[in-house]
């Protein structure tokens, strides 16, 4: 277990927030979990590769992090075409969907390039092109807060909606992760019908009878590397806000005064329609996109991430985050909400 006093969070963060911990606790195994949970007194912050958290002053307390390391178990059952893979909470996410689509296991494509590992992922139920964690979550493994007790937690019972779980709701800093386990195909069933991801098939010539998961992930690290800044160059959390979900009677009002509207249908369980309106369009409706604040900004490719030009802190960030959801809110009469962690 590694463990350090006064711990600066620089690189614990993607936003590159110069803020500090009074103690930093990285642990390597389950036992090392139990021990933490059983001991565990706040304030304290569970926290993953950092790359949906902003933090505005130093934490006076324990930062909880798993060990950072690759660590996946394969279990592949006879006759079976769903390959499951258990994944160390601290393994970077990204690397767990390169090693799967080098190794025929397909269904986290569209997920390619996100930041984080993938303890968070079963938190944030992240999601990209059509695809969310949810679809192929199995269970998650973790240590409950205060009792040491590990339990396996079925993805049926975590609540998972659009960037929502019960992690981030009633479960909030009860439970340590420890393992994910996703359960893939050997079948490759592409989801194509997202963003532009048919119009750069056609771009390279392919049909989509010639398509790969290789070539599949290439196409999305390119949609992402062409509209999103990398991390480890511009401090970000990615998409900083989520998009707003009206029902019919809102959409109505939304599209009456505004009949340019961008919107996505949302069919419900119980056969209503609602819809998606992208946070990203709306502010740069407000003319927003490209636009600083002191040293935050909006990303000028991609209206709905705030960057750090260099040398912000998070309270810069967040002022920027209101004076962007003031504007939305008075042009569309809609609130705007983080899905960034802000600390």
């Amino acid at each position: 277990m590694l463990i350090d006093k006064n711990h600066s969070l620089l690189r614990d963060n993607t936003f590159h927030i110069d803020q500090k911990c009074d103690e930093y606790v990285a642990f390597a195994n389950v036992s090392e979990a139990i021990d933490l949970a059983m001991n565990l007194k706040e304030p304290y912050l569970l926290l993953g590769g950092g790359s949906n958290l902003l933090l505005t002053s130093d934490f006076h307390g324990k930062v909880v992090t798993p060990e950072k390391r690759f660590d996946i178990a394969v279990e592949l059952r006879q006759g079976c075409n769903e390959p499951y893979l258990r994944c160390w909470a601290g393994t970077t996410f990204d690397d767990v969907v390169d090693y799967a689509v080098r190794h025929g296991y397909y269904g986290l494509e569209n997920l390619s390039l996100i930041p984080g590992e993938c303890g968070a992922s079963a938190i944030q139920n992240i999601g990209a092109y059509g695809a969310e964690i949810k679809d192929v979550m199995l269970e998650v493994e973790a240590v409950e807060i205060g009792a040491g007790r590990v339990v396996r937690i079925k993805a049926d019972d975590c609540g998972y909606a659009y960037r929502q779980s019960k992690f981030k709701n009633e479960w909030k800093d009860k439970y340590i992760v420890v393992y994910v386990t996703y359960k893939l195909s050997r079948v490759f069933k592409p989801e194509l019908d997202y963003g532009n991801i048919r119009k750069q098939l056609a771009d390279r010539g392919m049909e989509e009878s010639q398509l790969t998961g290789e070539v599949l992930r290439g196409i999305i690290i390119d949609i992402r590397q062409s509209k999103l800044p990398d991390p480890s160059v511009k401090g970000n959390a990615g998409s900083f806000f989520m998009n707003p979900i009206v029902d019919g009677s809102e959409f109505d009002r939304l599209k009456k005064s505004h009949p340019d509207l961008r919107y996505f249908e949302v069919p419900q369980p119980d056969g209503e329609t609602k819809y998606k309106i992208p946070a990203g369009w709306m502010i740069e409706q407000c003319g927003w996109k490209g636009k600083s604040l002191g040293r935050a900004a909006v990303y000028d490719k991609q209206a709905l991430i705030l960057v750090n030009n260099g040398g912000a802190s998070g309270k810069d960030v967040v002022a920027l985050m209101k004076a962007v959801q003031k504007a939305v809110y008075d042009k569309f009469g809609l609130e705007i909400r983080p899905e960034v962690n802000i600390v």
